[in-house]
């Protein structure tokens, strides 16, 4: 090692300090698969990834999967680690011990903290985050920021004041700017569920709520959206889609649908065929008929749906680096320097 780099390390005060090429922040991240791979492919632009440590944001209107989505991957976080244990900071209240326990969540392993505004949820996730160390297993899930008002705006209420309330922004900035270390130094992956809002311009565009802060902390941001799943006139379920708003690991702007019927709930291959479709391991030899390259077997698509059909792809190492090039993001150099030739 450098005898100058040796010394700065041993001087400091921070016993965190590595070298950042041998940095566990950097160089080791959990990764938590989920059982849906749309899900894995949205978070980290590969199949077999999944969340990683840090804050991530699903947004969108009412009832648009979002708080299930977050639930998917407590469930899957609880699976992968058997003594972990998650924070639900609840101000909706609409996750009940039945709903968790139908989707396959030990209750038992959550903290529920019910929350009336935004400096209650900063005062009191910073006490339980200065108690975890690196190591410990914890999943946070905030249900929901969106809907959280400031003390002041609950303050004003009680003295029958009217006047805007201009601090919530900047109570959401602190909450953020001070977990987001905590975060990522201790491995803890936070998803906190949040609303959109319409702009006013003549084409409008859905907003994330809470103003930059959410953007500037948040490893990613998806903004959900739905569409009707119809059988002839009968509504059976609904087509989600998750944008990818921000991300330190996905193409921006990238597109990820899956589908949940009432009757059989989510569709765990749904969004792939589109991808399969475009990478050509999967072809249309005539209408409304699938089949999978080399094979001569054809497929109506809802029979596609199962394991028999998905996974073979899904272990398929060209199949992967397609998915790898479509959606995940590069760690090219964005700048390459240029040659110049001076003339006599």
């Amino acid at each position: 090692m450098n005898k100058l780099l040796d010394k700065l390390q041993k001087a400091g005060s921070i016993k965190n300090a590595e070298i950042l090429s041998e940095s566990s922040f950097f160089n080791v991240k959990d990764c938590i698969s989920t059982e849906l791979p749309i899900l894995n492919i949205a978070f980290s632009g590969e199949i077999g990834g999944g969340l990683i440590p840090g804050l991530t944001v699903i947004a969108g209107q009412s009832k648009s999967y979002k708080t299930l989505l977050s639930l998917y991957c407590m469930k899957a976080y609880f699976d992968k680690y058997k003594d972990s244990v998650a924070l639900l900071y609840d101000s909706e209240f609409g996750i009940t011990p039945e709903y968790l326990t139908m989707n396959g969540i030990d209750a038992s392993r959550i903290i529920h903290i019910p929350i009336e505004h935004i400096e209650q949820l900063k005062f009191d996730i910073v006490k339980r985050l200065n108690e975890i160390v690196r190591g410990d297993k914890v999943f946070i899930m905030i249900d929901s920021i969106g809907s959280l008002s400031s003390k002041k705006e609950v303050d004003d209420a009680t003295d029958e004041k009217s006047v805007a309330d201009m601090t919530r922004a900047k109570s959401i900035r602190s909450l953020l700017r001070i977990i987001t270390p905590h975060l990522t130094m201790k491995d803890i992956p936070c998803l906190a569920v949040n609303h959109v809002y319409q702009t006013m311009e003549m084409y409008s565009k859905a907003i994330v709520g809470g103003g930059t802060a959410v953007t500037y902390s948040a490893n990613q941001i998806f903004i959900v959206t739905r569409s009707q799943e119809k059988d002839g006139t009968d509504l059976v379920g609904y087509n989600f889609t998750i944008n990818i708003e921000k991300s330190r690991f996905v193409k921006e702007k990238s597109k990820l649908t899956f589908n949940v019927k009432f009757d059989d709930g989510i569709n765990k291959y749904s969004g792939l065929m589109d991808i399969a479709l475009e990478s050509g391991h999967v072809i249309k030899p005539k209408v409304g008929w699938y089949q999978k390259l080399g094979e001569e077997k054809n497929y109506r698509l809802d029979k596609t749906n199962t394991a028999e059909f998905w996974n073979p792809l899904l272990e398929d190492s060209s199949f992967k680096d397609f998915v790898i090039y479509k959606f995940k993001l590069t760690s090219k150099i964005l700048v390459e320097e240029e040659e110049f030739v001076v003339e006599d």
